[in-house]
């Protein structure tokens, strides 16, 4: 599916194609998360795949030049460490602030939403504090919409209790594609993408990996195909080892 990329849009894989060939569409991206409060969860709170997904979100972000404000409480970067530059999008730029309490971890993140030079806010928190209500969620989600500058929040250890985010993730790491060069290496990574609640769109479930321009989204995944341009439906492919969606 050639679907134009939107600047601050969100790509969704397209059912009506599907309806209408009677099988899974080719691929559509995930682009920059929308510029509204998007969450993000996982099972295990030591899974780097939620940071991974999070991140290759924010590949145009970082081509446009604009960096990226992360917000990091003690406990997390305690229990999952600091932004390796490495692992993360090329270009990527960070102002990266570690603070010690959620509500200034809440603060910092509706303070840097009133700043147009930035591309998107990225906070970290540990668990389920009380500052982290429905009202401070309500908070940044209407200042991302008035910026429109996308904010991501990722609750490592925490529940998905009541909150006005309009998009909220669950996400987890699955076996990675074979290496082309070697078959005993992981190759391109692949995660297991819940969007459990969503605004403006249904929810569903994926298995996703990173492309060129964001996140690629596919209801099946075939483990053979080693290409590096992302994920495809597996009918173009010799039959293989085949991950798919739960659900």
């Amino acid at each position: 599916m050639n679907t134009p990329l939107s600047t601050a849009g969100t790509l969704f894989y397209d059912h009506a194609a599907s309806r209408r060939t009677g099988r899974d569409a080719d691929l559509a991206p995930l682009c920059v998360a929308e510029p509204t409060l998007s969450e993000y969860f996982t099972d295990n709170a030591a899974d780097g795949a939620v940071t991974a997904f999070a991140c290759t979100q924010l590949k145009q972000i970082a081509a446009s030049g604009k960096p990226i404000l992360w917000v990091q409480d003690r406990v997390t970067q305690r229990e999952s460490g600091k932004p390796f530059p490495a692992g993360l999008p090329a270009g990527l730029r960070l102002i990266l602030v570690t603070v010690n309490r959620a509500v200034d971890l809440l603060w910092s993140m509706e303070e840097g939403l009133h700043c147009d030079a930035l591309g998107a806010v990225l906070g970290e928190l540990w668990g389920d504090p009380p500052a982290l209500d429905f009202t401070a969620t309500k908070r940044l989600a209407l200042r991302a919409e008035a910026r429109a500058i996308p904010a991501l929040l990722i609750r490592r250890g925490g529940h998905p209790n009541l909150s006005a985010a309009r998009q909220r993730w669950r996400i987890t790491s699955l076996p990675a594609r074979l290496d082309p060069d070697d078959n005993r290496a992981p190759g391109t990574p692949l995660w297991q993408a819940d969007l459990f609640r969503a605004r403006g769109r249904p929810p569903g479930q994926w298995v996703a990996g990173p492309g060129k321009t964001g996140v690629l989204l596919s209801h099946a995944v075939h483990m053979n195909d080693a290409g590096g341009g992302g994920l495809s439906d597996g009918t173009r492919h010799t039959p293989g080892p085949t991950i798919r969606a739960a659900g």
